[in-house]
């Protein structure tokens, strides 16, 4: 099974920019999208989905913001639009499908932003969204993905230490990733590419990606209990049409 996971910046614009020769190129069976920007209605109506896909969509109270979404092969079980807490599902961050051996659950995490003034929001998010994996995962194993706008370790971005007091790499949002990881869950990529260098979103100025000044803010995260059967994790670098790459893994 082959999971990929996109910030699209924009849904309706990166149908323009050859999302469609992606998704026939790498034919996931699972893609999960952040940033769309669209609510559900929009979304039916402003997007063509592959044939064979089944499709969900969650949305933000104001329009062209956030937005996840899910396309899948297999048709789940259920969903779950949210966390259940309205402050967060307000701003469309959270999509659950359900599978028959997992959870699959999309998340665009809040950027704490300049000067770090959403940064009491976003660690209630992340608090929130780690419990609410908690109660999934006493049901059966958990796969989480999307922007978690932080980036864990210093090799995770390009210039660690004129960063250290920015948004994305403040030691209270890097020490999260680290408590989540300690509650039994896995960065995929990390099991396959201990070095530096790779990088799943850049910024739009001074040529930041040709030069590759980047971040690496994209995740696809499992429960122990899936770690055996991760056979590869990956980043899509070459992919273009976002400000992110997509990110991804094979599981058995």
């Amino acid at each position: 099974m082959k999971l990929l996971s996109w910030n699209v910046n924009g849904l309706r614009a990166v149908q323009d920019k050859g999302f469609y020769d992606f998704f026939s190129r790498e034919e996931p069976d699972i893609l999960c999208l952040q940033e769309t920007r669209l609510g559900p209605e929009l979304a039916a109506t402003s997007f063509e989905i592959p044939a064979g896909y089944h499709a969900r969509w969650a949305g933000a109270k104001k329009k062209g913001y956030s937005g996840v979404g899910i396309l899948t092969r297999t048709e789940p079980l259920a969903w779950q639009e949210g966390l259940g807490e309205q402050q967060f599902d307000d701003e469309g961050r959270t999509l659950t499908a359900e599978f028959s051996d997992y959870y699959v659950v999309a998340a665009y995490f809040p950027n704490s932003q300049h000067e770090l003034l959403r940064l009491d929001y976003k660690l209630a998010y992340n608090a929130a969204f780690l419990e609410y994996c908690e109660a999934l995962r006493k049901k059966k194993p958990v796969i989480f993905c999307g922007d978690l706008n932080v980036a864990h370790e210093e090799i995770d971005l390009a210039n660690p230490r004129s960063n250290t007091m920015n948004p994305g790499f403040y030691i209270d949002e890097r020490n999260w990733f680290s408590s989540m990881l300690a509650r039994g869950y896995r960065d995929t990529f990390r099991l396959f590419h201990p070095e530096a260098g790779q990088y799943s979103w850049w910024s739009y100025r001074f040529g930041a990606r040709k030069k590759n000044i980047g971040w690496r803010i994209d995740y696809v995260v499992v429960s122990d209990e899936l770690v055996s059967r991760v056979e590869e994790a990956f980043i899509l670098q070459d992919v273009m049409g976002s400000d992110h790459c997509p990110v991804g893994i094979v599981l058995k």
